[in-house]
């Protein structure tokens, strides 16, 4: 078995020691990503903070040779059940015929405050709904 992993620029990447995604053979796990811009700020828009988190992962699957096509599995964690419909409309228009398996949490809080959701992918490459 292969193994490759890709970094973000998270800051929490090295200090908690982690990978933004790794790559085994065809499998593609993608940490749980945050709605933050290089800069370091997030926009307070729950579906823009869905999009931005959408966006990193898919940044992560194609280094690794993979893309929004492939991911066979999502997991959604908010910090508001109202925020739900907001999420899931920049769920279903960022991968709309892929249709992952999907998990929508509602948890006490994110580690930043600002941060409304928080989202992790598996994709399996070659997998892809044709476009």
């Amino acid at each position: 078995m292969e193994r490759t992993s890709t970094s973000s620029g998270s800051p929490f990447e090295q200090s908690v020691g982690f990978s933004r995604a790794v790559r085994v053979d065809d499998r593609v796990l993608v940490s749980g990503t945050a709605p933050i811009w290089p800069d370091g700020s997030c926009e307070p828009d729950v579906k823009a903070q869905a999009a931005r988190c959408i966006e990193i992962i898919g940044d992560s699957l194609t280094r690794l040779g993979s893309d929004l096509r492939d991911v066979v599995r999502t997991r959604m964690f908010l910090v508001d059940a109202s925020d739900a419909a907001a999420v899931s409309q920049a769920h279903a228009e960022a991968f709309g015929e892929t249709r992952p398996a999907a998990t929508m949490v509602i948890l006490a809080g994110l580690l930043d405050p600002r941060w409304r959701v928080e989202i992790e992918a598996e994709a399996v490459i070659g997998s892809g709904v044709a476009s």
